[in-house]
């Protein structure tokens, strides 16, 4: 388990209180024990607004719920729960010293409105954050879940000191599909949570799926529910409940609160894109430089030090959130709309931003940087965005996967231990770069920045088209 100090320190970086973020660290251990469990692993599908934080968009408001579409109907049994997270818990405490204790686990079975049975769940923990009352992690699972497209296996966003070097991943709904259920979730609930991530998601143009396909699959959900596809007319009635919720449901799972109308205000050209195609407008990239590298992974891992690499978080938050940054540099605080994030010729990380005090363009290294602050001012791109992930997720059809893997701690190889493999990984007390394939997602080490990658198969025994790894981190 990660020390009291680093989850201190992040909260403190991130804005954000340390429960939240202690939290988000014992969640990222959570998945990894349900992904490990031979009977969950491949019939449990992970959905929802922690799904996109925690498998999508790394930059995304901080979550506190774990959703599940079961596709074993027998799983939905108290009996059944409550021995598989004691021995869930019991492989996570060896793994971390996270305690899940056992006779602090529930389990309601209930009846849910369409005459199914579905399941609200709570599992306490004890992690680095000393606390009276111990916190706990809400479990929604259901089995009767209308699933349009097929599942995938996506990787785990665990930004803390002991993660696994192998990664972490999990089995979770399609892009398209979490979109889909997003907003038919705001039709049906319309809470300030889902008006933010419908507008997050369609914001980022690259990984926006065509409007054809994501009218299809919310009309499907749509009809499960019972409820007609939702227009901007419906929501009209409910704006003034939104804006008076936003802050109370919203501000404590986030950084900087953007200001509600930025997000209502974007919903008539969602509406638009929706039943009609029309794609908004998006400006032109500012033009690449010679040498220069775009970086935008889903996982940016950078070779710099943890303050740089916060700050780059934070910028990248803003960006999304179309907020301005206030960026301490070289001694002075440049108030800025950030838009690049690029590697140059001679191996610099440069940020491009327009300086709204000048009112021109400019690039800020990142080594040069002491210090980020979200404010609340929002900007209208003057170009193109370049700070969220590029494109849909590539990843693999999840059906096949054998059960125990060689490389992974598993139920069947209790002493595989990822404390153990971040002590073999920096044993030497050389830098190791960790570099990971776009295609299958393996992650390979490296004693040089150099993102070649060899020949290797994928976890099916294939070959993998890979040849060019984006790099993840570098450890001591």
């Amino acid at each position: 388990m990660i020390d009291r100090r680093e989850i201190l320190d992040t909260a403190s970086r991130m804005s954000l209180t340390p429960h939240v973020v202690e939290k988000d660290y014992v969640l990222g251990w959570m998945l990894a024990g349900i992904s490990a469990h031979p009977a969950l692993r491949d019939s449990w599908l992970f959905k929802g607004g922690t799904c996109l934080k925690k498998c999508f968009f790394e930059t995304y408001r901080f979550s506190e719920d774990l959703d599940f579409t079961l596709t074993e109907p027998s799983h939905l049994d108290e009996e059944f729960l409550s021995s598989t997270f004691s021995a869930v818990g019991e492989w996570i405490y060896e793994r971390t010293g996270i305690e899940v204790p056992a006779h602090l686990q529930n389990f309601d079975i209930y009846t849910n409105p369409r005459g199914s049975i579905s399941c609200q769940g709570k599992v306490s923990y004890r992690g680095p954050v000393a606390s009276r009352d111990l916190p706990r992690i809400k479990l929604d699972l259901t089995a009767d879940e209308r699933i349009v497209l097929a599942p995938v296996r996506v990787s785990v966003f665990h930004p803390y000191s002991d993660a696994p070097v192998e990664g972490i991943d999990i089995l979770a709904y399609a892009y398209e599909e979490l979109f889909g259920e997003k907003v038919r979730a705001l039709a049906e609930r319309t809470r300030p949570r889902d008006l933010y991530d419908v507008v997050n998601l369609f914001r980022n143009a690259e990984a926006r799926p065509h409007a054809a396909v994501m009218l299809d699959v919310l009309r499907q959900k749509c009809e499960f529910k019972g409820i007609s596809v939702p227009a901007l007319t419906d929501l009209e009635p409910h704006r003034g409940e939104l804006q008076n919720l936003w802050k109370n449901m919203l501000a404590h799972q986030l950084p900087t609160l953007p200001p509600y109308e930025s997000f209502w205000d974007e919903l008539p050209a969602f509406f638009e894109w929706l039943a009609d195609g029309v794609t908004p407008d998006i400006p032109a990239a500012f033009t690449i430089g010679a040498g220069e590298t775009v970086l935008r992974q889903r996982n940016l891992r950078l070779p710099v030090s943890a303050q740089a690499q916060t700050i780059i978080e934070i910028i990248r938050f803003a960006a999304g959130n179309r907020l301005l940054v206030e960026l301490d540099y070289q001694g002075s605080t440049r108030r800025i709309e950030p838009y690049s994030l690029r590697s140059t010729r001679d191996g610099n990380i440069v940020l491009h931003a327009w300086n709204t005090d000048r009112n021109e363009h400019r690039s800020y290294r990142v080594d040069r940087m002491q210090g980020a602050r979200v404010t609340n001012a929002v900007f209208t791109p003057r170009y193109a965005v370049e700070l969220s992930p590029q494109g849909p997720v590539q990843v693999a059809q999840s059906t096949a996967r054998p059960e125990t893997l060689t490389t992974r701690a598993t139920f069947d190889n209790p002493r595989s231990t990822s404390r153990n493999a971040s002590r073999r990984s920096t044993s030497s007390g050389k830098p190791v770069h960790i570099y990971q394939c776009p295609v299958c997602n393996k992650k390979f080490r490296r004693d040089r920045l150099n993102g070649r990658l060899n020949p290797h198969k994928n976890d099916w025994g294939g070959p993998c088209p890979g040849r060019t790894g984006f790099f993840v981190e570098t450890r001591y």
